[in-house]
């Protein structure tokens, strides 16, 4: 492979969770429409997802669910039992139209982002990066937990060292039960602080190669600069990974409704640079991100970073004009930065103690 690939698919341009629902969003196609506004995006970068299978899913995710789940897309209903045993139909996981179709897209996309890097490279799957599944149940707007599946892919084909990456606002509590105790995985997690699921606290090591960082609200820039260069690279070079999985969620910038904290879409993509110089396979997913003008920017920025595109200081009428086309249900009125750039301003600040007593912990560990 002579250059990064973006992994897409038209499964999810108008699939709504709900016009209620946080993602009420278009993110992944906008993604798409501001990439190719840029001309970033060309065909022989860009491959179609392919569905996965159910006996795919059935890697990681148990029979009864998978088939609970085509069901429940084809009677657009459930009981209360499969309410409760397989957590759909409920506010986080509703009922909708593309609810197995829609997952088993976003896992097919990891399958072949494993199969494209298993020579070299680096894919970006932004529908991907759904984290919170579990074997038999949905969880935290996840059907299917991509980068499990994604991740034994790698593992199937040959490859003995993983790192899993994360820095979504949430814990990525699906990953870290599935690889508990593994040697082979290194999971690397920074998230919010007492923010749901409420796990990944400091010092739980999984039982295996895991590191969690839960940060205070309010975390910035220069903490995470901190926690970046003294935590997280070292300890991916210190693992000597085959390949770098990076869950590339957008909920931890400061536009974000689900979390308080207050990063730059800055810091995501000085991730991006950093975990490529470090293995020589890096899968890119998306992940959380529920505010559709902060995630079509960041996301296309990461997609910019891969392809070593320039990042414009103002955006040409053609891509502002996709972040002017998004809506939100919320009827959130974006700024003009939000509509005109992609690169946020840098949003640093002081290094509090607590970040600093979290970063000397993690070193010693």
């Amino acid at each position: 492979m002579s250059g990064p690939l973006f992994i897409g698919s038209t499964i999810y341009r108008g699939s709504r969770y709900g016009r209620l629902h946080p993602l009420s969003i278009e993110r992944v196609p906008a993604v798409i429409d501001l990439a190719r506004s840029l001309g970033w995006l060309p065909g022989e970068r860009y491959r179609t997802s392919p569905r996965a299978k159910p006996a795919a899913l059935r890697a990681f995710h148990t029979a009864d669910y998978v088939a609970a789940l085509q069901a429940a897309e084809a009677a657009q209903v459930v009981s209360p039992e499969v309410r409760e045993r397989h957590g759909l139909g409920t506010l986080s996981n509703p009922v909708f139209p593309e609810m197995y179709r829609r997952p088993a897209t976003a896992a097919g996309g990891g399958l072949l982002a494993a199969e494209l890097v298993a020579r070299g490279g680096a894919v970006y799957n932004p529908g991907g990066g759904t984290h919170h599944g579990f074997p038999d149940r949905a969880a935290g707007f996840c059907y299917v937990n991509e980068p499990v599946l994604t991740i034994r892919r790698l593992l199937d084909l040959g490859l003995t060292r993983v790192a899993y990456v994360d820095i979504d606002a949430h814990h990525c509590d699906g990953v870290a039960d599935a690889f508990r105790g593994s040697e082979q995985v290194c999971m690397i997690s920074v998230h919010e602080a007492g923010r749901w699921p409420f796990t990944g606290a400091a010092g739980d090591d999984a039982g295996g190669a895991a590191l969690n960082l839960p940060v205070p609200r309010d975390f910035n820039d220069s903490e995470y600069a901190l926690l970046l260069e003294d935590v997280i690279l070292p300890a991916v070079a210190t693992f000597r990974p085959d390949a770098i999985f990076l869950q590339c969620g957008a909920d931890a910038v400061a536009e974000d409704p689900l979390s308080r904290l207050a990063l730059s879409n800055l810091c995501h993509w000085r991730t991006v640079t950093a975990l490529r110089a470090l293995a020589p396979r890096l899968i890119v997913s998306g992940g959380g991100g529920y505010n559709p003008w902060s995630v079509a920017r960041l996301w296309t920025g990461v997609w910019a970073t891969l392809a070593g595109e320039e990042i414009p200081d103002r955006l040409p009428d053609a891509g502002a004009s996709v972040l002017r086309g998004l809506r939100w249900s919320r009827n959130g009125r974006p700024t003009e930065a939000l509509l005109c750039t992609l690169a946020d301003a840098p949003r640093e600040g002081p290094v509090r103690d607590e970040v600093r007593d979290l970063a000397r912990r993690a070193r010693v560990a």
